[in-house]
């Protein structure tokens, strides 16, 4: 079998023998923590069959409905069954909400009014936020132009939440704490459960009335608990990414609790309205069964991960997690120190896609983001980063930032085109 399985990486994408063996040690380096993940995913597999169980999910939660979308079973139950799995009091799931950006942005708007303070525990907000938030751009609605006070904490040199700074910026006027979980365009840790449940509880020591919101994207099912289980007042995140399973085609998820809930819902739609209507458009059968694949579609991308890792540090590049690193998020970077490397890895993930494989991605400046950013995504739901994908912003250090897939077997092999392409190149001598 290991023969015919060399010709046919070699015969059908061109891998060579020195990548198929480093590929090969590196699988047995790993196994272990591929034992963890598994252990993990049938954990959380377990919580979410059980959660569709409570609450009696049937084919008639599947049927569509139209116009105002009046006594939506459907939708209620999906609301039901995510805040049953996140153990949090409501959730407001969706699929007219576009993004994790946009669910993160109806929290915020939801509940932040003229003189609030918002308090960025972890730092400068992922690159879509600093519209949303004012810290750039103008005449464009901002909470800054609605007279939100903004506040920051960046982080330590070791990349860490620095606690002393944000309790002597606590105080009574704090109405919002946010924390982003995922390290997003950063090269630090992300944060795990644990550390966002202790940031959240020293801000509540300070003012009990300071809601916590989580920016969960990349984190969902990661670990066996959630932030919302940890204190945080809301969490949210996209379906396009780890609760989507890769089935749902789009939308995103709020959970936490109730009243804060419902003053999202009002944004999303109107006061007095909220969650009461919104058409399902026949789109509830694919979020239920996404949200039913996520704990092991996530344990895919996790392996991804882990072996984009293990290669590229063998290969002497600097990865962020490392190998052994606990995991809190989907993501991999991998530090290039060089934009040829970066475009090159890239533009390999994308050779290695089932759809758009034939495409070139090249760097763009892309709505939302400072720099120039490349994006690779061949997947089945546009952009979908719960599919193996890579992007990177055109900047040093030229860190590229790798998540997804859908099945072990294709992300390894997307690693193994990727690195294919950058020797092909001559940028990588594999036998160093």
């Amino acid at each position: 079998m290991k023969n015919k399985m060399i010709e046919l990486l070699f015969n059908e994408f061109n891998i060579s023998d020195q990548i198929y063996m480093l590929s090969q040690k590196v699988e047995e380096y790993i196994s272990e923590k591929f034992e963890e993940i598994d252990q993990i995913s049938q954990y959380n597999q377990y919580k979410v069959l059980k959660a569709f169980q409570n609450h009696h999910i049937s084919d008639t939660h599947f049927v569509e409905t139209t116009g105002y979308g009046y006594d939506d079973l459907g939708r209620e139950a999906l609301d039901a069954v995510y805040a049953d799995v996140f153990r949090a009091e409501d959730a407001l799931v969706r699929h007219n909400i576009i993004s994790g950006t946009h669910a993160l942005a109806i929290c915020l708007f939801g509940i932040l009014r003229p003189g609030d303070t918002l308090l960025a525990v972890t730092g400068k907000p992922y690159d879509t936020l600093e519209e949303v938030i004012g810290i750039r751009g103008q005449n464009n609605g901002s909470l800054k132009e609605l007279g939100v006070n903004y506040q920051q904490i960046d982080l330590t040199l070791e990349g860490k939440v620095n606690l002393q700074e944000v309790k002597s910026a606590v105080n009574q006027n704090t109405k919002m704490a946010l924390i982003q979980r995922s390290k997003g365009y950063d090269w630090r840790p992300s944060l795990s459960v644990t550390e966002i449940g202790e940031i959240i509880r020293e801000i509540k020591k300070i003012n009990p009335d300071t809601m916590c919101l989580v920016d969960n994207c990349y984190g969902e099912f990661v670990e066996t608990i959630e932030p919302t289980e940890v204190g945080a007042d809301l969490a949210a995140g996209s379906l396009i990414k780890n609760p989507g399973g890769g089935l749902a085609p789009t939308g995103g998820y709020i959970v936490g609790k109730k009243e804060c809930v419902k003053l999202a819902a009002y944004r999303l739609t109107s006061p007095g309205i909220g969650k009461k209507c919104g058409a399902s458009l026949g789109m509830n059968r694919q979020m239920f069964q996404g949200f039913f694949m996520a704990p092991h579609i996530v344990s895919q991308s996790l392996k991804a991960a882990i072996f984009c890792a293990a290669v590229f540090e063998k290969l002497g590049f600097d990865v962020c997690p490392a190998v052994n690193d606990i995991r809190t998020d989907i993501i991999q970077a991998v530090k290039f120190n060089n934009p040829e490397l970066v475009i090159s890895f890239c533009q390999g993930i994308q050779k290695g896609a089932p759809i758009d494989s034939f495409v070139e991605p090249q760097p763009w400046d892309m709505p939302g983001y400072e720099s120039q950013v490349i994006m690779a995504a061949g997947a089945f739901i546009q952009g979908a980063s719960i599919e193996l994908s890579a992007d990177a912003p055109i900047k040093p250090p030229y860190i590229a930032y790798m998540q997804g897939g859908l099945t072990w077997h294709h992300a390894k092999l997307g690693v193994m085109i990727a690195l294919q392409n950058m020797v092909d190149k001559g940028l990588i001598d594999i036998s160093l």
